[in-house]
């Protein structure tokens, strides 16, 4: 499995009349072991969230209701954009790879998991940096 470079994760989906399921497990889905989680909602139109990339955390995200866009910039200031409106996709970002999220749509939820605690020192917030 490739830890170097952004890529979309399927995740199992289990379909039942009554409602799909969907999960994720450590080492067999995720490329880590989860240390935080948190969660973007009631984002307003027009409105875009992330903008900064981590120097040493690894992250992946889910929509879980919804769709929106995760546009990650390259250290060559090239872009790649991932839709994610599927629960049962997970978009894998590595450390060192700036991201923004845009185009959310109404009631869209996106959870995010990551390697570390919360740690500010651990963001790079300036683009002109991290194009250094």
């Amino acid at each position: 499995m490739n830890h170097t470079e952004p890529r979309i994760i399927e995740l199992p989906k289990i379909q039942d009349p009554r409602g799909n399921l969907t999960f994720l497990q450590h080492p067999d889905h995720l490329p880590f072991e989860i240390k935080r989680v948190f969660w973007i909602y009631d984002v307003p139109g027009g409105e875009t969230r992330g903008g900064h990339a981590y120097k040493t955390q690894h992250e992946v995200i889910i929509s879980l209701s919804g769709s929106f866009d995760v546009v990650i910039t390259l250290a060559d200031n090239t872009t790649q954009r991932y839709t994610l409106n599927r629960s049962y996709f997970a978009l894998y970002i590595p450390p060192m790879h700036w991201r923004h999220i845009e185009n959310f749509s109404t009631n869209s939820v996106s959870l995010h998991l990551c390697t570390g605690e919360f740690d500010e020192s651990d963001y790079l917030r300036n683009i002109s940096d991290y194009l250094k």
